[in-house]
């Protein structure tokens, strides 16, 4: 099911992520599709949304740190 991980290990150089058990990170799945794993904010963001932007049963609003996402650039394909 996952294939890759895109950007460092979140502990690498025994760094410490502010959970300190789990770690923010994003996934390549062997469909090409991508999983994150973050803090859950649905709860608290959910009614804060732009126009056009929804959130549905099924799905969750999850943040991630602008670092994760900033060291996983090079690894995210530029193709569909």
């Amino acid at each position: 099911m996952f294939l890759k991980r895109l950007g460092p290990d979140p502990h690498d150089n025994r760094a410490k992520t502010y959970a300190a058990l789990g770690c923010p990170d994003i996934l390549e799945l062997e469909n090409g599709d991508f999983a994150v794993i973050g803090a859950d904010i649905t709860e608290t963001s959910a009614g804060q949304l732009p126009p056009t932007v929804s959130c549905g049963p099924d799905e969750r609003i999850i943040r991630i740190p602008r670092r994760t996402l900033v060291l996983a650039k090079a690894d995210i394909p530029d193709k569909i």
